[in-house]
């Protein structure tokens, strides 16, 4: 009986700590839901419900590697919009990619949530980092 007690006690303080999250954790969350709909409402049109881009005209976001590689850029990328040729999954794409109108909070938001859809996993990315990265874009 005594150790069906402890046993259960043990496993109770388990579900406990697992049901936990840190602080990262809730960020990340909060800002990969919110993410889901300034994606929805702003580049779900282009880039597709599961990002998959639109053939030959619109890039998907599913290319992790791409995104990985210009994390630093992607909310100049965003703020400022995109023109010119881009490769992405070994396509080629020209065309414009016009400027958003979105917040640092938002594109904050939305980078979290493509980075860590579509295939990718890239983690949080915070307002800190997006007004940084939008003081170096050129």
């Amino acid at each position: 009986m005594k150790t069906r007690l402890i046993v259960f006690a043990f496993m109770a303080m388990l579900v406990i700590a697992a049901s936990c999250q840190n602080d990262g954790q809730i960020e990340f969350n909060r800002f990969y839901s919110n993410g889901s709909v300034v994606y929805q409402a702003h580049c779900q049109n282009c880039h597709g419900a599961k990002g998959e881009g639109l053939q030959g005209l619109i890039p998907s976001l599913t290319d992790s590697i791409y995104l990985k590689n210009n994390k630093n850029t992607l909310a100049c990328q965003l703020n400022s919009g995109l023109k010119g040729k881009i490769t992405i999954l070994n396509k080629e794409f020209e065309g414009e990619m016009p400027a958003s109108k979105l917040s640092p909070l938002e594109i904050a938001q939305v980078l979290t949530y493509v980075t860590n859809s579509f295939g990718n996993k890239l983690g949080t990315i915070n307002t800190d980092r997006v007004n940084t990265d939008l003081a170096k874009c050129k």
